[in-house]
């Protein structure tokens, strides 16, 4: 009996969200069109790096490529990285006279380092710029690669529909057996968190972004009080999000439709790709819980809720279905398998996304499994005192 209202209960979660969370498993927010613009803007892109030797210089030279026909400017900001990331930042650069490297002051208490190093950029920018400063900027990643045309269609969707946010979750490293396990687990997971639809909908106070592609609207970010508002965030993309959108990071405050402004939040096939090699499980594990908790605002309540939510959604319908033989209940064996069926089909359009074979949707439940654990983590890491650690620092206090 209790096998079968855990595989019913399954059963009915994935009905309705396959039903009513804003098809998110569908995959199909694409940056796919371009229209041309009459007065292209000009673009300040800023690239914060710590550490970053292994991708800085193919990163920098993608970028030195772009085809955009506007007027951009480049400022990558060396935060006190203690390789030669600097050293292959001036080779890649090769004199480019668009191009500044600054570093930023000492990380003050209280700031996530990659938000200062945005506000160090946005400064140098603020006093080194000419005329009336960028109208955009264009906040990315030093690992993630941009195609030519990329920061094109960007700016054409962001004119186009006036939007305060463009967005693209890059296409991420799935070589090898763990990031062909939990690459495109993490996507379709962060899909569900932050269905791409709904943030796409300004009647939606939902908002989403990816912090490896984001354009952002300047003259929005400077009236909601620019990344300053956002300092200690962690999760700092989907923090920028809700602000440009929704003009506060309040939840709990009431924003009208017609207060919000539209932001787009797709996903990427080749206009950006990251370097970072996922092909090891310590890499992804780290990458995650770094940020596990702080998604769960560090409640052992949540924790707790979303470890059993996991287990319900993703685990229980393919344990009761393997185990059929040995416990026999048919009602409990139907239920599991719908729930079971409608979790592979939505995860099969990712599956497409990443190329991966269609047998591949049977790896979600050891996928699911082990990202649980990724957040037990996290928590744990949390609370014997270890903060959020990222590129040598701990951040023991900042929350999303």
């Amino acid at each position: 009996m209790v096998l079968a209202w855990l595989a019913f209960m399954a059963m009915v979660i994935w009905i309705w969200l396959i039903a009513f969370r804003d098809e998110y498993w569908r995959a199909d927010q694409r940056l796919d069109r371009y229209r041309s613009v009459a007065d292209w803007p000009s673009i300040a892109i800023i690239i914060p790096a710590r550490n970053e030797a292994a991708s800085i210089s193919p990163v920098l030279r993608s970028h030195l490529q772009t085809d955009y026909p506007g007027k951009w400017s480049l400022v990558l900001v060396n935060d006190h990285s203690n390789d030669n990331t600097q050293a292959l930042a001036e080779e890649a650069l090769d004199g480019e006279p668009r191009a500044t490297i600054v570093m930023p002051p000492a990380l003050p208490d209280g700031w996530s380092g990659k938000i200062w190093a945005q506000k160090a950029a946005i400064d140098h920018i603020a006093t080194h710029g000419e005329g009336d400063g960028p109208v955009y900027f264009l906040m990315t990643d030093a690992d993630i690669v941009h195609a030519p045309s990329t920061l094109r269609k960007l700016v054409s969707c962001a004119e186009h529909d006036q939007l305060a946010m463009v967005s693209l979750m890059a296409r991420l490293d799935a070589r090898g057996f763990w990031g062909g396990l939990l690459i495109p687990a993490f996507v379709y997971f962060f899909m569900k968190l932050y269905p791409f639809a709904g943030v796409n909908r300004r009647s939606s106070p939902l908002a989403g972004a990816a912090g490896g592609c984001m354009l952002v609207r300047a003259d929005r970010l400077k009236a909601v009080g620019g990344v300053d508002a956002i300092k200690e965030a962690l999760i700092d993309d989907c923090a920028l999000a809700t602000l440009m959108k929704n003009g506060t990071r309040d939840k709990s405050k009431s924003v009208e439709p017609s207060e919000r402004t539209p932001i787009f939040l797709g996903i990427a096939d080749q206009e950006v790709v990251s370097l970072r090699d996922n092909q090891s499980l310590s890499t992804i594990w780290a990458m995650v819980s770094r940020t596990a908790f702080s998604q769960l605002d560090h409640s052992a309540v949540k924790l707790l809720i979303s470890v059993l939510g996991m287990v319900i959604v993703y685990m229980v319908a393919p344990f009761v279905w393997l185990t059929w033989p040995f416990h026999g209940q048919s009602y409990a064996f139907g239920y599991a398998m719908i729930a079971a069926t409608i979790m592979l089909v939505s995860y099969l359009p990712i599956m497409l996304v990443y190329r991966r074979p269609v047998w591949w949707c049977l790896t979600l439940p050891m996928a699911a499994f082990v990202y649980t654990l990724m957040t037990i983590s996290s928590a744990w890491q949390y609370w014997r005192g270890a903060g959020n650690a990222w590129k040598g620092r701990h951040y023991k206090k900042q929350t999303e």
